[in-house]
């Protein structure tokens, strides 16, 4: 009312408040509404008030309808959706929506929460997006919302939804330089949660690459001579993942690299011989064949030889010597052969086969004398002495002893890491050590010379049987291990052969052995070699003659 109305009058019988506009205008400014929730007025002003009738409750607006002095509603629904693309490794996104509360008290801000892992993001709205996610991980999120008097409980949490990202790095394990290209090997790491669906290696300097979906990649078009580092990347469908570490440095050139063990045949034991009177008399053990090798031997001996270097895509000759027979009768024990890896634009690599045993004899200096190998024959006795075969060519191997007269043993082959030893009282000489070469990766005796025959006794060990240090064995009168004939070499060592006693033939020489190795796979074999690998290397054992082509 205005102050120009007379207050008497207002409360004037003649005065109707209910129908006063001034009066029925204060009273409603002051007065709240009230009605259902679809009933709340159209264009609500901030800080106006209403009485939900369905709620029973007093709402205040303020960009929408709330309950005073509360604290904020529950989120509802949240969807979690992955956000792969382009993320680095282990850093992983999802964008989280959900649905507000539409009671209780105001939200100013909302928080999503991961589990595992507890990573979390605020905004003010949603979706709300969370970084930092682990690759490969599932992950379920909760939301809560924060208002001027509190924050909410969580909502239920989501479904649970996988991080994805771009692959790890991988990791180079290897370079192998070729004519004029570059074989890298490497390992693929995590995924990122994705199917790696190729990998990409680049030359530095250069930048020359090569793409493909597995290990190896060869990288072609390089420089003969120069040195070269490669880095690797994988992708998968949310992008590529960093590059790797640098490799190794490697110079591509027109020729492969090759390490190599050459052992030619063992030489054969003597043949023994009964005598009328005396007795039976023991011939001289085989000598081991040659070995050459470009690996260090342990053992006692072996010259380090240099690696060869082939001509890519020419086929090289692998020759596997076999071992020599046993000597009969009137005949010495035979010669290992020759064991060699012969091709164009390389010098030969020969090893000598081993010297077969000497035969018991009394009369042909001869038969009864070792012959000389790659490691030289066994002397063997009657009544004269004979002598042990010399190592021929020198470097391959150790002489054979001389018999041992007096008590008419034979005497020891040689071997490629000692020389053999004449015989005792009662016992046959001993070959010489057989050699142990890692070059497959662990060490194996190789080229033991045979142990000669005892008078009246046993036959001759042959060279790399299971003796005290992998020698060709001696043997004697009270050794029931050998009865009768000499023992053979074990094939594909280059042992030799042990002497044989009485009327017993030598054992025969064990056949050789080549086995190259280099940091490349051949692209072609024959002769069907044992292929392995060893670390880096790629290893090719022939047992038999063939060929190799890198």
């Amino acid at each position: 009312m205005s102050r120009a109305r007379d207050l008497g009058s207002a409360f004037s019988s003649s005065s109707n408040l209910s129908s006063d506009s001034e009066v029925t205008s204060a009273v409603n400014a002051v007065a709240v509404k009230k009605g259902n929730t679809a009933s709340r007025p159209a264009s609500p002003a901030n800080g106006d008030l209403y009485y939900n009738t369905e709620t029973s409750s007093l709402e205040v607006y303020d960009a929408g309808w709330w309950l005073p002095n509360t604290a904020a509603g529950i989120p509802t629904s949240p969807v979690a959706t992955n956000s792969g693309s382009g993320r680095a490794f282990n850093n992983g996104r999802a964008s989280v929506a959900f649905t507000p509360a539409t009671s209780g008290g105001k939200a100013t801000s909302f928080t999503v929460t991961s589990t595992p892992g507890s990573y979390t993001n605020t905004g003010s709205s949603s979706p709300i997006v969370v970084t930092g996610l682990q690759s490969s991980t599932q992950y379920t999120y909760a939301v809560t919302a924060t208002g001027p008097l509190g924050t909410s409980s969580a909502s239920s949490a989501s479904s649970a939804v996988t991080a994805t990202t771009v692959p790890q790095a991988p990791s180079i394990t290897s370079v192998t330089g070729g004519n004029a290209q570059v074989s890298v090997a490497f390992s693929s790491n995590a995924t990122g949660g994705s199917s790696i669906t190729g990998y990409t290696v680049t030359s530095s300097p250069g930048n020359l690459t090569a793409t493909g979906s597995s290990s190896p990649l060869i990288v072609t078009g390089l420089t003969n001579g120069t040195s070269y580092t490669f880095t690797a990347v994988a992708t998968n469908s949310n992008g590529t993942s960093a590059a790797s570490s640098a490799s190794s440095s490697v110079t591509p050139s027109a020729g492969v690299t090759v390490d190599f063990l050459v052992v030619a045949g063992g030489g054969g034991g003597g043949f023994g011989r009964d005598f009328s009177p005396p007795g039976s008399y023991g011939a001289g053990g085989g000598g081991a064949g040659g070995l050459r090798s470009t690996v260090t031997a342990t053992g006692g001996g072996g010259t380090l030889e240099t690696p060869l270097v082939l001509t890519l895509g020419t086929t090289y000759t692998v020759e596997v010597g076999g071992g020599g027979g046993g000597g009969v009768d009137t005949v010495i024990g035979l010669n290992g052969s020759n064991s060699f890896v012969s091709g164009t634009g390389i010098t030969t690599v020969t090893s000598t086969g081993g010297g077969g045993g000497g035969t018991v004899s009394n009369d042909v200096a001869g038969i009864r004398n070792g012959a000389s190998g790659g490691s030289g024959g066994g002397g063997a006795s009657a009544s004269s002495q004979g002598t042990g075969g010399a190592a021929t060519p020198s470097g391959q191997g150790n002489a054979g002893s001389a018999s041992q007269a007096t008590n008419e043993n034979g005497g020891g082959g040689g071997g490629a890491g000692s020389a053999g030893t004449s015989g005792g009282a009662s016992n046959g000489g001993e070959g010489g050590l057989a050699l142990a070469v890692a070059i497959t990766g662990s060490s194996i005796y190789y080229a033991g010379g045979g142990g000669g025959a005892a008078q009246n006794g046993r036959g001759g060990y042959g060279g790399g049987t299971a003796t005290t240090l992998n020698k060709g064995g001696a043997s004697n009168g009270n050794d029931s291990s050998i009865v009768t004939n000499a023992s053979p070499a074990t094939a594909n060592t280059g042992g030799g052969g042990g002497g044989g006693y009485g009327a017993y033939s030598g054992g025969a020489g064990g056949s050789g052995v080549v086995i190259l190795r280099a940091l490349q796979a051949a692209s072609s074999t024959t002769g069907s070699p044992v292929a392995t690998t060893s670390g880096s290397y790629y290893i090719y054992k022939f047992n038999n003659t063939g060929s190799i082509t890198f």
